[in-house]
């Protein structure tokens, strides 16, 4: 299976655009992981910490980890945004709230994102600091930019692969150990009020030759991953509100990639959700939050589509912690 495995990635890097990007199947919980805009969106520090264990029981399936934080600067009040949770104690979802929104004044934020992707033989560390400025542009939206800039650490260990015959040669002789690290620069915009966001945002935007083999002929290209995101709150009673959102992703080489989400929550103290991505499967989501600070979520995906090793896998199991600190209104 390990040989097969490093065949197949042989084959993919040589020939097309390499992806190196994870998904995020509860990227609603977290906007920020792919758009830089929404650094500081809220008045507490928002940190995320999520594991990602992909198509399970497929040695060397991708496997991510990542964790944020981000703030805001000269935010003193407490208005909050579609996806925000509640800061002053008391369910401020429902139809009373909406009415009474309005902008907050412009303010700045800043945030920094480690992440590491790890598929097959092929390790991705990636971290970048972000900054963000949000200015009011009526009294009931926001527009806010954004942008990251960091760097990613890639590597290929030959010592981690193995063979049934441990000196075969042509892995010895076409694979070796590879470092490289790369700049790394995203941006982003996002479109906001108390009951919708619009955002885009590009990742990865300095495209990059990267080889991963000792023959020079044998290079991947680091493209542009291009991402659109839209999503509306719906109150249904005071306690009760409805979140359906879309992602759209692209990236040249590949089909469009495009995940429908459902969050139903009650008072943000809990939720249900679930999310469909084109040809490729479904996905149930929960979460708890307690106490106004802590968050817990977890996703499971069921891979049914068309793409590679789809139908061998047991599933993708994906869980995300997250604090809201200095929550200073949550105990009002």
């Amino acid at each position: 299976m390990r040989a097969v495995l490093l065949i197949i990635l042989l084959f993919i890097m040589k020939g097309t655009e390499a992806q190196f990007r994870p998904h995020y199947t509860q990227y609603i919980l977290n906007n920020y992981i792919v758009n830089p805009a929404l650094t500081g969106i809220d008045n507490y520090i928002d940190v995320k910490m999520s594991m990602r264990n992909q198509w399970l029981g497929i040695d060397g399936a991708p496997k991510t980890f990542y964790a944020t934080v981000h703030g805001s600067l000269g935010k003193d009040d407490f208005r909050q945004n579609a996806t925000s949770f509640d800061m002053i104690g008391q369910n401020t979802r429902g139809n009373e709230f909406l009415p009474q929104y309005t902008t907050a004044a412009p303010h700045h934020g800043i945030g920094f994102t480690a992440l590491n992707y790890k598929t097959g033989y092929i390790n991705r560390i990636t971290s970048y600091a972000t900054y963000a400025y949000h200015i009011g542009l009526n009294e009931n939206t926001s527009l806010s930019a954004g942008f990251g800039l960091g760097f990613s650490s890639f590597n290929i260990d030959r010592s981690k692969i193995t063979l049934a015959n441990s000196s075969d040669p042509f892995v010895d002789e076409t694979i070796a150990t590879m470092k490289k690290i790369k700049p790394e620069l995203n941006a982003g915009l996002w479109l906001y009020s108390s009951k919708y966001f619009i955002g885009i945002s590009a990742q990865q935007i300095i495209p990059s030759k990267l080889s991963l083999v000792d023959n020079a002929e044998n290079k991947s290209t680091l493209v542009p991953h291009l991402f659109a995101t839209a999503g509306y709150r719906v109150p249904i009673s005071f306690d009760v509100s409805f979140i359906p959102s879309v992602m759209v992703r692209y990236i040249s080489n590949l089909p469009i990639g495009v995940d429908f989400n459902l969050k139903a929550q009650f008072q943000d103290a809990f939720w249900i959700g679930a999310n469909y991505r084109n040809q490729d499967g479904f996905a149930a989501m929960f979460g708890l939050n307690f106490a106004k600070k802590v968050q817990i979520s977890y996703a499971y995906d069921l891979n049914k589509g068309q793409y590679l090793l789809s139908t061998m896998n047991r599933g993708t199991h994906e869980i995300v912690l997250g604090f809201l600190l200095n929550n200073k209104y949550g105990s009002l």
